[in-house]
């Protein structure tokens, strides 16, 4: 008695014979299709990831705040991340996060650096000019950073 190879073998073996399709390349690189392949850059050189932070700016309507305000770090963001308070007025920021941050200023009417503060811990400024202040986590700046308008 003669055994055949079941029908699925057989589709198989042609299949594999014949390249599994029409996607290969001929030897001048192009596909069988006739258009020109390219690979996607794969080195992580290439990749490049953007760390300048963008300050948002306190909407003219917002509350003017006075006496301490608290800022929460908290989720590796910042809340509220624009506020505009009085002269004289204590901003304070506060860590609720179990990693570290830190409050830098990046320019505007006041020149500070925290240092690093882990949770649980506060950083505080009084603001005594009037104008803006960015400010930002240098650990985190893409998404932690913020900015404070100071008025009379």
């Amino acid at each position: 008695m003669r055994r055949r190879p079941p029908v699925a073998m057989s589709c198989f073996a042609l299949l594999l014979a014949a390249g599994c399709g029409s996607g290969g390349k001929s030897a001048s690189g192009e596909s069988a299709s006739g258009a020109a392949r390219t690979q996607a850059p794969t080195s992580p050189a290439t990749i490049k990831v953007n760390t300048t932070p963008k300050y948002a700016a306190p909407s003219p309507s917002s509350p003017v705040r006075g006496g301490v305000v608290n800022i929460a770090y908290r989720n590796i963001a910042i809340e509220p991340d624009t506020l505009r308070v009085k002269v004289g007025s204590t901003v304070q920021w506060t860590n609720y996060d179990s990693i570290e941050h830190n409050v830098t200023s990046a320019g505007g009417v006041a020149r500070f650096a925290s240092g690093n503060f882990g949770e649980g811990s506060t950083y505080r400024i009084r603001v005594t000019t009037p104008g803006i202040i960015h400010y930002r986590c240098t650990i985190h700046p893409v998404s932690m950073n913020g900015t404070i308008e100071v008025v009379k």
